[in-house]
């Protein structure tokens, strides 16, 4: 159907390749069980094909979807060979997210908001343990990697070991910090962050914030009295909230980012640790059910394993040209 065309370098869908190998397997597994055998389209493949998909965390509104496209094209198509259902599933997995795929000329993340007199602000969310301050670190190494000057804002003031996590990665990305001590204000340490960056002439300002369960309303508070302090100093700040997501916990990513997405104006997501997980069809699930866009995916320790998210890319990776490549890395395994 000619929907996937390759669009990243071989280096980084090589790594792609590589980050999503326990979550390709662990498909590969279980539609093995459902086409070993099968000669055509009927509901009782279907069903046990919905199983699979749910269980490989598709999602369950996503796995309806997929299977009504096939239920459709599977009137008028026969079907004899396992090869043949596979490019089915896969072509209609395709199908559907490149109807509402984002950008899909181009995988290159463009900075919102940027001015000759204003910096670009990019606040960053989530709950503790998510991977929020490697996030930071690996978008400020990318964005001076870029050629543009960065400043991080360590508004996380909570925790101190947040504010030294930050720190050591503002160290490892060679980007300047402004912080306080623990406890400060952190729409204090914000204000003073994006006066420091408008005074420096910097083209990227990322702030952290305080990653305490998204339940709390005292947190969204917060976050709304940082949003309110930093546009008095850059107006239109912040320009992107990009909400940090935990890849390996499935179904509770989903859920945690619907929560979030209620609380406050998540305007792009990043799904990580990607590369340990065999949980990377929730990234499906969160494409297909949040009207919010995936920005980035981690798929690796190395700064450059946070890739430009494209959702055709990515299930090319997940999802092989050809079942027995797929079903190679189940033997491997």
């Amino acid at each position: 159907m000619g929907f996937f065309k390759k669009l990243f370098s071989g280096k980084q869908k090589e790594s792609l390749d590589s980050g999503l190998e326990k979550s390709r397997t662990n498909v590969f597994q279980k539609l093995a069980r459902v086409f070993t055998g099968k000669r055509k389209v009927d509901e009782s493949l279907l069903e046990e094909l919905e199983e699979a998909l749910i269980s490989a965390d598709v999602g369950v509104d996503t796995t309806m979807k997929v299977l009504d496209r096939m239920r459709r094209r599977a009137r008028f198509e026969a079907f004899v060979e396992v090869e043949e259902l596979y490019q089915m599933l896969r072509d209609e997995i395709a199908g559907l997210f490149s109807e509402g795929a984002r950008d899909s000329e181009s995988t290159t993340y463009q900075l919102p908001g940027a001015t000759p007199d204003f910096p670009t602000v990019i606040m960053v969310v989530g709950v503790n343990g998510v991977g929020k301050t490697t996030t930071i670190g690996k978008l400020a190494y990318r964005f001076k990697s870029e050629g543009h000057s960065v400043l991080l804002g360590a508004a996380d003031t909570f925790r101190a070991a947040a504010i030294e996590q930050l720190e050591v990665w503002a160290g490892r990305a060679g980007v300047p910090i402004i912080s306080q001590h623990m406890g400060a204000d952190p729409a204090a340490v914000a204000f003073d962050t994006l006066q420091a960056a408008v005074s420096r002439k910097s083209d990227v300002v990322i702030i952290d914030t305080a990653g305490r369960l998204h339940n709390k309303s005292g947190l969204m508070e917060e976050l709304t009295k940082i949003r309110r302090v930093m546009d008095k100093v850059v107006p239109g700040a912040p320009h992107e909230v990009l909400l940090v997501l935990d890849g390996s916990t499935g179904q509770n990513a989903v859920e945690q980012a619907k929560q979030f997405a209620q609380a406050t104006d998540v305007s792009g997501l990043v799904l990580t640790k990607l590369d340990g997980t065999a949980k990377g069809g929730v990234v499906l699930a969160i494409s297909d059910q949040l009207h919010i866009p995936v920005r980035f995916i981690g798929v690796g320790e190395k700064m450059e394993d946070l890739q430009d998210f494209h959702v055709l890319e990515f299930i090319d990776s997940l999802l092989p040209e050809n079942f027995s490549d797929g079903m190679a890395s189940v033997t491997e395994s």
